[in-house]
C-alpha cells in the first residue's frame, strides 16, 4: 500500500478488533461499536519506533479475556530454520550486485541532487536508497505514520503485530536478496526447507508437498518434485504439462512477453494442458501471485515465475522475515540513508504536482499546505493513486494515458488468534487451495518475533476479495473460519466448540498491486516519464518481476539509475541555485 495514506482510515478500513463472548451457533459476534459506547474509546497504537506512535480511534468488540503475557521471559524459538541457500554466484544475483555497486562506485556529484519522492514503500525505499548511494540527497515523502507501502504493518494495544499482507521472500528476488546484503541484514531472513505444500480440500486436513532435492541442479530438482508428487496430477497430466511448458522454457523472457496476451486458463488449452492442471495447480498459483483466479491472470506472470523456479536451483526457495516489516526491514533502510544525508519525512501526504508554464513540475504541495522544492521529483505510490493526482497538463500524454490500464487488485489480510497450538500445520507458507483463501501460515511457528509456544497466529490472505473488500469484518471472519474448519477438521469448527479466537485483525487494501490482466504490459511505464525531471517508481513501472517485492525494490533501482543518468540535464535546468534542503513553506 505504497502512499496510501491519501486514502482515509474508514475507507482502508485498518481496524483492530477484540473479541467478546463466544460464536453462538449462527457464527455472529455481538459487537459494541466505540462510537455507540462511549465508554469503549478504544485506540490501536502504532508502535513505538521512530516512525510509528499515532494512534487512532477505532471501532472494536470489547473482549472478555485479555491474551497475558510475561514481558520478562525471553522468547525460545523451537521451529527449524535453514541456512541461506548459495544464491550469490547465480546469473541472477550477480547482475543485481553488478547494479548496486554501480551507484556507490559512481564518481561522486559537485552537485548532489535533491530529489523528492512521493510515497516509501519498498519502491521509494529504494529509489532514496540507490540516490544516497550515488551521492545525492533523496527526500522521502510518506502520507502515513507507517513506512513501508503494501509492506507496513501495526501493532495493537496487546504489543501483537499485523501487517498489510503474508510477505515470503524467494531466492529468485536477486534485488532484495542484495539489499539485505547491504544493509548487513541476511541473518534476518528465516529460510524454510525447500518445498511448497498444498491443501487437499477433497481430503480434509490433509496436504501434497513438492520436495525440491538439494542434490539436484536446476531444472531437474524441479522436475523431480514434479515427478515425484503423485497426489495432485497423473503421470499423464504431467507429461501434457511438461511438453506444454516446453516453449517458454526455451523461448527465454522474449517469448514470456509475447504470451501477456492470454489468461492462464486460455494458454494452458492452447498448449493442450488439461484443465485439471489448471485447477489442481495453477488456481492456488494465481492466487498466490496476484491475487485473482486464472480466468483472469495473464499467463505471462505464471511464466516469469515458473522460468525463475525451473532454471534457478533455490529461485522457488522460501524465507520469512523474523520480525515485522517496518522495523526489520524498512528501518535499516531509512537509518542508510539518513547516514548518507537524505531525509524522510512522515505523515507528509501529496496533494498536488503543482507546474510551471513549461509543464514541468515546479513543486509538491503537501496536504498540510506545506511545499517542498527539488531537482527532480519521483513518483513512487500506488498506479492508483498517481492517477489521481495527474495535472490535468499530463492527462492526455500517451505515456500516462495508458495507465488508465492498470488498476490495483483488492485484497484482504486477516490475523487470527486462537487460544491452543494448532496441529495440522507446517514451519512454511501453505497454499490452502481454498475458493476464498490464498496462501496462509502460522506466524506463531515460523517467524521469530511472533513465536508463541502455546498458541497459533495464523496469517491469511484473502482472495480474490473483489465481492468481499466491501463486506462486514464478522462476514469476512465467519467465512475464513467456515474454510479453516476444512484445513483443521479436528481443530476448528465454526461454531466455536473447538479452537476459540481470541482475537483478530482484517486489514483491506481497496487497490493493492496492479491487476496481471492480459495485454497489460504495453501499458506499463518505463521509469523515465516524458516530463523532464519527472519519474516513476513501483511495482507496476516497467521491469520484469512484475508486482511484487522484488518489482518493487527493482524498479527503484532502475528509477535511481535514470535519474544519474540525467544527471547534467538536471543540473542544468536547476541552474546554479543551491539548497541546503527541501523548502518548506
Amino acid at each position: 500500500m505504497q502512499g496510501l495514506g491519501l486514502l482515509s482510515i474508514s475507507q482502508l478500513d485498518l481496524k483492530a478488533y477484540c473479541r467478546r463472548g463466544s460464536w453462538s451457533g449462527s457464527g455472529t459476534l455481538c459487537v459494541n461499536s466505540c462510537e455507540a459506547d462511549s465508554k469503549c474509546g478504544s485506540k490501536v497504537a502504532f508502535g513505538k519506533s521512530n516512525y510509528l506512535g499515532q494512534a487512532i480511534p477505532v471501532t472494536c468488540f470489547r473482549k472478555m479475556n485479555r491474551i497475558k503475557r510475561n514481558p520478562g521471559i525471553p522468547l525460545q524459538v523451537t521451529c527449524k530454520d535453514y541456512t541461506r541457500p548459495d544464491i550469490d554466484n547465480s546469473i541472477n544475483f550477480l547482475e543485481a550486485s553488478a547494479l548496486s555497486a554501480s551507484f556507490s562506485s559512481a564518481p561522486r556529484p559537485n552537485r548532489p541532487l535533491e530529489v523528492v519522492i512521493a510515497g516509501a514503500g519498498l519502491a521509494g525505499l529504494s529509489t532514496a536508497k540507490y540516490l544516497a548511494d550515488s551521492g545525492h540527497k533523496p527526500i522521502l515523502l510518506e502520507a502515513r505514520d507507517v513506512l513501508g507501502g503494501k509492506v507496513a504493518a501495526w501493532k495493537d494495544e496487546e504489543g501483537d503485530w499485523y501487517e498489510t499482507g503474508l510477505h515470503i521472500f524467494f531466492g529468485a528476488y536477486p534485488h532484495v536478496q542484495n539489499l539485505f546484503g547491504e544493509l548487513g541484514i541476511n541473518d534476518r531472513l528465516q529460510w524454510k526447507e525447500h518445498s511448497m505444500i498444498f491443501a487437499m480440500p477433497n481430503k480434509p486436513g490433509q496436504f501434497s508437498r513438492f520436495d525440491f532435492p538439494e542434490v539436484l541442479p536446476a531444472p531437474l530438482n524441479g522436475i523431480w518434485a514434479i515427478l515425484k508428487n503423485n497426489e495432485m496430477l497423473t503421470w499423464p497430466e504431467k507429461i501434457q504439462f511438461a511438453i506444454g511448458i516446453l516453449p517458454a522454457m526455451a523461448g527465454g523472457q522474449a517469448y514470456v512477453e509475447a504470451q501477456d496476451g492470454l489468461t492462464v486458463k486460455e494458454w494452458m488449452r492452447k498448449q493442450g494442458v488439461p484443465d485439471r492442471v489448471t485447477d489442481e495447480v495453477f488456481v492456488a498459483m494465481s492466487k498466490a501471485l496476484n491475487f485473482i483466479n486464472p480466468e483472469e491472470l495473464s499467463m505471462q506472470c505464471i511464466l516469469i515465475a515458473l522460468n525463475r523456479f525451473l532454471q534457478e536451483k533455490h529461485g522457488s526457495k522460501m524465507a520469512f522475515l523474523d520480525g515485522n516489516p517496518p522495523e526489520r526491514l524498512c528501518k535499516p533502510i531509512v537509518d542508510h540513508v539518513q547516514s548518507l544525508g537524505g531525509q524522510i519525512q512522515i505523515n507528509s501526504r501529496l496533494q498536488k504536482i503543482e507546474l510551471n508554464n513549461d509543464g514541468t513540475v515546479k513543486h509538491f504541495v503537501l496536504a498540510n499546505g506545506n511545499i517542498v522544492e527539488g531537482d527532480a521529483y519521483v513518483s513512487a505510490m500506488p498506479v492508483d493513486i498517481l492517477k489521481l493526482l495527474l495535472p490535468e497538463e499530463w492527462k492526455e500524454v500517451s505515456y500516462f494515458k495508458k495507465l488508465e490500464k492498470l488498476v490495483g487488485v483488492p485484497v484482504i489480510n486477516i490475523h487470527i488468534w486462537f487460544d491452543r497450538k494448532l496441529e495440522n500445520t507446517y514451519d512454511h507458507l501453505l497454499f490452502s487451495r481454498s475458493s476464498l483463501l490464498s496462501v496462509y501460515a502460522d506466524m506463531s511457528v515460523t517467524c521469530k518475533e511472533y513465536y508463541d509456544p502455546n498458541r497459533s497466529v495464523l496469517e491469511l490472505v484473502f482472495a480474490p476479495a473483489e465481492e468481499w473488500i466491501g463486506r462486514s469484518d464478522t462476514d469476512i471472519l465467519e467465512a475464513t473460519l467456515k474454510e479453516l474448519s476444512k484445513l483443521f477438521p479436528d481443530e476448528i469448527a465454526i461454531d466455536g466448540s473447538k479452537a476459540k479466537v481470541l482475537k483478530y485483525h482484517i486489514v483491506k487494501t481497496a487497490r493493492s498491486v496492479y491487476k496481471t490482466v492480459p495485454n497489460c504490459e504495453p501499458c506499463r511505464p518505463l521509469q523515465r516519464s516524458p516530463i523532464k525531471g519527472f519519474y516513476l517508481a513501483g511495482d507496476y513501472t516497467k521491469q520484469k518481476y512484475l508486482a511484487s517485492m522484488e518489482g518493487a525494490v527493482l524498479s527503484g533501482k532502475l528509477c535511481a539509475q535514470a535519474i544519474s543518468q540525467d544527471y547534467d540535464s538536471l543540473v542544468a535546468c536547476a541552474g546554479q541555485k543551491e539548497r541546503v534542503g527541501a523548502t518548506f513553506v
